[in-house]
């Protein structure tokens, strides 16, 4: 486990004096990073409780929960086992990195149509693939149960009591329903959708959470999950160029423009003492930039 610390960081193109501080959780860990090494750690240890031999676990071709799990279960003797979203990757993951990383982490693949992927275990399809795996452990998509939010509370320590406003990008909902739950009274957390249309997050939000410190700003997924703008890139390079903090494009890239539009605008106030979490995710930039490349897009600088 590396040294995970807060920093200051300044926004390009924003001239403010309100101290602006982000969390490295992109440091906790060279690829278990981030949200997912807090959202696997209990999981991990309920496995363990109940002796059980792999785990199985769902994601998309470009998954950074997919790859941590294989990374986590290669570091804990587990087997491990993706369900991928899209039969038709099926010939032609070995062209992912993502997906190759996860394999050369020991994690092997069933890829599903995705019809059958959105009902996930409750799937007649998937549920006669569970049937054939022995002695397994399901981890949600992208790790979200009440272990995930148990692990994530533990991320606010004793150094981030001083923050009035905590911000993270959202998936699931796992990581800001923990930040929810070990927030203290005068702390107020945002989160940031990397999904179109995710208003229905909030009630998913609050089957874990039984407070409503939180809101979600729903303006800057760019167009939904993966999909990203020139706009988006230019603001990451500068980001990293000012500050030397890479962001990936997917989750806390986003989540860093909004929160700089959202203080542009006023609509945090000045005296507030801002604290933006990095949900580590980098790893994915290289197939990001794959893409790019293959449209002739400037890159995300690594």
């Amino acid at each position: 486990m590396s040294q995970v610390f807060i920093q200051p960081f300044q926004f390009p193109d924003l001239k403010t004096e309100q101290p602006l501080y982000i969390k490295r959780e992109d440091l906790v860990h060279p690829i278990i990073s981030g949200n997912k090494f807090w959202k696997l750690k209990y999981n991990l240890q309920k496995a363990k409780e109940l002796q059980k031999t792999t785990l199985v676990t769902f994601g998309g071709a470009m998954s950074n929960h997919i790859v941590a799990t294989a990374a986590a279960g290669k570091e804990n003797n587990f087997k491990t086992i993706g369900i991928i979203r899209g039969e038709e990757i099926q010939n032609k993951w070995k062209d992912n990195l993502s997906l190759q990383e996860a394999y050369s982490l020991g994690m092997n693949f069933y890829f599903v149509p995705r019809k059958e992927y959105r009902l996930k275990e409750r799937s007649k399809y998937i549920q006669e693939i569970l049937k054939t795996i022995h002695n397994y452990y399901l981890v949600p998509e992208g790790g979200t149960n009440l272990l995930a939010v148990k692990g994530v509370s533990e991320l606010l320590t004793e150094e981030t009591k001083k923050f009035d406003i905590i911000t993270t990008a959202v998936g699931t909902g796992g990581t800001i329903s923990g930040l929810s739950v070990g927030a203290l009274p005068h702390q107020h957390i945002i989160g940031f959708p990397a999904l179109k249309n995710a208003q229905f997050l909030v009630k998913e939000i609050l089957k874990l959470t039984e407070k409503e410190n939180f809101n979600l700003n729903l303006a800057y997924h760019f167009g939904g999950y993966a999909k990203i703008t020139l706009e988006l890139i230019e603001f990451i390079n500068d980001f990293y160029l000012l500050n030397h903090i890479p962001l990936d494009p997917v989750y806390t890239g986003k989540m860093m423009f909004g929160l700089r539009e959202m203080l542009r605008k006023g609509e945090i106030p000045s005296q507030k003492k801002v604290l933006a979490i990095h949900t580590g995710g980098l790893q994915g930039i290289k197939e990001m930039n794959k893409l790019l490349t293959k449209k002739n897009i400037k890159n995300i600088i690594i």
